[in-house]
């Protein structure tokens, strides 16, 4: 469990890193006061550049670290969310019916 929650914490620092990086080199590649050889730099790095895809980063819950129902504006799964609302640790949230 530790490991899980160690890795994605990892991969997430990581494509934090990778994506701050293709920011600043996007833009350099459009900035027309570089010179343009530094422009041309920055565009093939970018070009050529594969690591750090989102895609590599799950959302998991926080408590069960089950990644298939989780909602994404608690970081619960739905199943430990509906227990901490039945027992009123989460304020404000009731059962509604139609």
């Amino acid at each position: 469990m530790k490991k899980l929650f160690a890795k994605d914490r990892k991969n997430r620092q990581a494509v934090k890193q990778l994506e701050l990086r293709h920011f600043v080199l996007k833009q350099i590649s459009t900035n027309s006061n570089f010179i343009k050889a530094t422009r041309w730099n920055a565009l093939y790095e970018l070009i050529n550049s594969k690591k750090g895809s989102k895609t590599v980063l799950s959302n998991r819950c926080v408590k069960t670290i089950n990644k298939k129902t989780f909602h994404k504006f608690t970081n619960f799964s739905r199943t430990v969310f509906l227990k901490l609302v039945k027992s009123g640790q989460i304020s404000g949230m009731r059962k509604s019916s139609w």
